[in-house]
């Protein structure tokens, strides 16, 4: 049986162009495709007619020797077209096209290999952190080799197509009707072969160096907010992309504040003459300066007195948080015999001054008088 005019065969024109060539296979391929019509022996055949004009049309020597001759070309198997022809090797052509999205990788697309991503601790005080910061780091990581720009290859010669996956950086093997594709073994994907590599980076393409890094920390950064400075982490591997660098900010404890969010507290102790007579105190603000605080006469411990606006920045809205200040009436010690007299002339006054203890042992008196009972 005389076989079918290949475009014909593809339903294109003689003058057809590469790209309409490889759409009509594209189109037909999957069509005929064994997966798609399992057990069918014509739409195998199909496949295979198809795959074989494809081979043959997409190459320009073939395709010439085609348009001469016909089919006669390749029959005594000294044309162009080498014998032993493999269907998969031209449905591997457009395999990309089909499944390059879905797969994870295109045609003549090598794997570069992207390099490590970084992190970086730095500490700040809450001062820091209330007011931000430009802070300047040095981190040890991968920068690109300069002599050979990233390729691994000396400066008089460059990297030479993988001879195994002709800088595919993939190849692709045929389990009956199934293409298996894997990271090809002597490039280990990366399309080209070092045959001369570089002496300041032994081929990687990248050498060991510190690096300072300039990084903004803005005002208001709670413990533990992440910063990425992006392409700032280690070179890839012969010019693939960097990584990314990761600074972690940590705060440290203060002597007198405390945070909880926007918020700033502070325990300040008062005199027992003030907690009871009343008076003014002044305290320290984050910004580094002074602010007064009236306390009223009878003041008991842990009172808080609220300074609007006196605390961190909020990052993600408008304004700052507050400080409170929180008392903390202090019993004198060390008295003299003279200031005892006094506070024992004071009890002696009688009188209810203590309204809380009273109260509580008020209630004391009266769990007690209910268990006799």
């Amino acid at each position: 049986m005389a076989k079918q005019d290949f475009y014909d065969l593809l339903g294109i024109q003689r003058g057809a162009s590469d790209e309409e060539l490889k759409r009509a296979y594209r189109k037909l391929a999957m069509q005929y495709h064994p997966d798609r019509n399992p057990g069918d022996k014509s739409a195998e055949t199909k496949f295979k007619e198809l795959s074989e004009a494809y081979d043959v049309l997409k190459d320009g020597q073939r395709r010439s020797a085609y348009d001469q001759f016909g089919h006669a070309a390749f029959e005594d198997g000294t044309g162009p077209r080498p014998a032993g022809f493999d269907f998969a090797s031209s449905f591997a052509d457009v395999f990309d096209d089909l499944f390059g999205d879905f797969m994870g990788s295109g045609r003549g697309g090598r794997a570069r290999t992207r390099g490590a991503d970084l992190r970086y601790n730095l500490e700040l005080t809450l001062e820091d952190a209330y007011a931000g910061k430009k802070a300047t780091v040095r981190v040890p990581t991968s920068i690109t080799c300069e002599p050979c720009r990233g390729s691994g290859a000396e400066s008089d010669s460059a990297p030479a197509t993988c001879p195994s996956c002709r800088g595919h950086g993939k190849v692709r093997t045929q389990q009956g009707f199934f293409t298996v594709e894997r990271t090809c073994p002597t490039c280990h994907g990366a399309g080209r072969v070092i045959e001369n590599p570089c002496r300041a980076c032994a081929g990687s393409g990248r050498v060991q160096k510190d690096k300072a890094l300039s990084v903004n920390i803005p005002a208001g950064v709670e413990d533990g907010t992440r910063i990425r400075l992006s392409g700032e982490g280690e070179a890839g591997l012969r010019g693939g992309p960097p990584g990314d660098l990761y600074i972690f900010l940590s705060i440290s404890p203060h002597s007198i504040f405390q945070r909880e969010g926007a918020n700033v507290y502070c325990r300040v102790p008062i005199p027992m003459t003030t907690a009871a007579l009343g008076g003014t105190i002044e305290v320290p603000t984050l910004e580094g300066g002074r602010a007064r605080v009236n306390i009223p006469a009878g003041t008991q411990s842990g009172r808080n007195f609220r300074l609007k606006s006196k605390g961190m920045p909020v990052m993600r809205g408008a304004g700052n948080g507050d400080l409170y200040i929180q008392t903390m009436t202090e019993t004198p010690v060390n008295l003299t015999k003279r200031q005892k007299e006094l506070l024992r002339q004071f009890e002696d006054e009688g009188g209810s001054h203590s309204p809380e203890s009273d109260g509580f042992f008020t209630k004391v008196r009266e769990l007690w008088d209910d268990l006799r009972d």
